[in-house]
This record gives structure tokens, sequence and C-alpha cells, in this order.
């Protein structure tokens, strides 16, 4: 999709794929040179919020910030939810990206990635966000097309290809062909909304508080998509809050309690893969049939997530090989192809 300010896609420099949690940068020639947590810490000084970390710093801080200092996650559900400081985050991580590239003019042209569901009002926020920040011009490509891409998909040739990018704040489920969507539907479903539904179970299940980091350290450790045979499964001390005493606490977390927690997140992403499948065209069914689902995305690194989307669709369901970076990657094909850029734009 194309806006008034995509003009010029001649000497494209940069990818960026702008994410909830992780902002990944591609340049031209050079491949990923940048992957950093999408967090901005803001000091109080003055009566004035002034950045005081971005990235890997800030995200040190978060749930252990004093009063004066607060963490933001700019990023939310793929798209901006605070414009001043994703637009300062993004100048910071080019900054970071020209330090020591002399021959990277400071004025590039970008190609960012952006949820298919995204509305215009949210694609225009991402571009001017991102001209604010130094870019030159900014092209938008689907997140599903840079995933398909990154993951060596056929996009350009005339056959059925499906992919599943599941990120931090949404789902993107597509069926790509002969350079185009053929079919493409966004979710509001990721890690995020993982990450809390662990923290809610935990909540119900125990009367324990825990934070944001430490409900991704459980999906990481004992996270699963499909409940243990044995009905416990991995477990996993966890320490927090006891809600009861009002005093930290440990407590043992089994992959069960998990996987009941995640049920319900699991069921859309799942419904998301059938109901695309039911209004695919015979000859990309039949095509998707032999070549299976391919996972891209954080969210796809989920034990079992792949047998529990293989079991309900009855076809092969692979993860990507670069399954966290294939967003970024398949945009940095564009920044490097002008021809393969021009057969995608024109869609």
């Amino acid at each position: 999709m194309r806006l008034p300010r995509f003009l010029s896609l001649t000497a494209t420099e940069i990818a960026m794929d702008l994410g909830s949690v992780n902002t990944v940068v591609y340049v031209r020639d050079e491949g990923i040179v940048l992957n950093e947590p999408s967090v901005v810490a803001l000091e109080m000084r003055n009566g004035t919020a002034q950045t005081c970390a971005v990235g890997a710093e800030a995200k040190l801080m978060l749930g252990k910030t004093p009063d004066a200092v607060r963490t933001i996650r700019p990023i939310r559900d793929g798209v901006i939810a605070d414009f001043d400081v994703a637009e300062s985050m993004i100048r910071h991580f080019l900054d970071k990206v020209y330090d020591g590239r002399s021959h990277l003019r400071r004025q590039p042209n970008v190609i960012v990635s952006i949820p298919s569901g995204a509305t215009m009002v949210e694609r225009r926020a991402i571009c001017q966000a991102t001209i604010n920040a130094g870019a030159r011009n900014v092209w938008l490509i689907e997140e599903a097309m840079a995933a398909a891409l990154g993951a060596g998909l056929p996009v350009i040739e005339p056959t059925g290809a499906m992919v599943v990018d599941i990120g931090a704040g949404t789902t993107e489920v597509a069926i790509l062909s002969a350079g185009g969507l053929a079919y493409s539907k966004s979710i509001r479903v990721g890690g995020d909304r993982m990450d809390d539904a662990i923290s809610s179970g935990i909540r119900r299940r125990h009367n324990f508080m825990i934070g944001e980091r430490t409900a991704e350290r459980i999906k990481v450790e004992v996270g699963t998509a499909v409940a243990p045979i044995d009905g416990r499964g991995a477990v996993t001390r966890v320490r927090g809050l006891d809600m009861m005493q009002s005093m930290p606490a440990e407590i043992e977390v089994t992959a069960a309690e998990i996987a009941a927690s995640l049920a319900e997140l699991i069921g859309q992403v799942v419904g998301a893969v059938m109901s695309a499948l039911e209004q695919v065209a015979p000859e990309l069914a039949a095509d998707i049939f032999d070549q299976g689902i391919v996972m891209t995305g954080g969210g796809s690194l989920l034990p079992r997530l792949d047998q529990a989307l293989g079991d309900e669709t009855g076809l092969p369901v692979i993860v990507a090989e670069n399954a966290l970076t294939c967003v970024a990657s398949g945009a940095g094909l564009a920044v490097e192809d002008a021809a393969l850029r021009a057969a995608i734009m024109a869609t």
C-alpha cells in the first residue's frame, strides 16, 4: 500500500521491523545491524518528561523504576500507541545505525513493516513518526508479505503459499501468490497477550502477582500450546508478590497451568487459520496442501504450537529457521532488490 509520502522507492537503504517488543533494523549490503527492545524510559525533570534510556538499557528498568521514571512501550499491537515517544525511539535507533557508517546518508529511504489490519490513521502515524525521526521517504510493507519473503517462500511465483506470523502484538495469517496477498487477516493476538494470560492465570490460581518480564520468562521456560500428557509437565519456580500475605514469595508453576492459561488465545490463532483455509481458492488450496503452512515470529516458537495447528488443519506446519527476524529479513530483501520491490509494490 502507498501513501502520498511514498513517492521515491529508489536508493532505499534501510528496512525496519517496528515491533511491539523488538525493533529490528536492516541496512542495505550489511543485513540486520540492530535488534533491540522497543522500550523507552522517561524521567520527569522540572515537570517535563525527558528520555533517559532506550532499547536494551530501558528494558532493564521495566517494573523497577522510581516514581520519577517510567518505562513505555510506544508500539502496541504492531502500531504506534504513543506518537512522541515512538518518534524519539525511532530517532535513537536510526542514530545508532548511523554511528560508524559514514556511507549511509542521514535521510535514508526506509521500508517499515505494518500489520495488514492497521487502519489508515495508524499507517499515517507510522509514516509521519519515521519521517520526523529523519527518514526521507517511507514505504510500508505488509508484515505477512515481509515474513513470507524472509522465510524463503516463493511469493513472486504463481504458487499458493501460506504464512502465519505471530508477533508480540498481532498474528498475521496470509495466503500469497504471484507477488500479492490472495488473503490476509490480522488478529490482535500475540506474545503480549500470552504474557498477560499467564499473569492472569497465576493470579487466579495462586493469588500471586508477577511482573511482565517474569511472565515472559515463564512462557519461555515452561510455556506450551498443548497440555502435557501427565497433567503437569515441566515445572519452574516463580518469585513475586503473595497477594494474601502482601509479602514477596516463591511458588511453583507447571506447564499444564500455562497451557490452560493460553488455551483461549491458541484457539483464536487456530480459528483464524481455519477461516483462511475455508475461503481459499481451490487451486491455491492444492498448493498449500502440498507445501503446508510456514510459521514465523517470536510467538511461533511456543513449544508444540506447530503441533496444535497441524492437528487442527491436517496440514504440515513448519517453523521458519529465522522465525524471530523473518519480517526484517524479508523487508531487507525488498531493500536489496529493486525488481522485487517493484513486483510487490504493484499489488
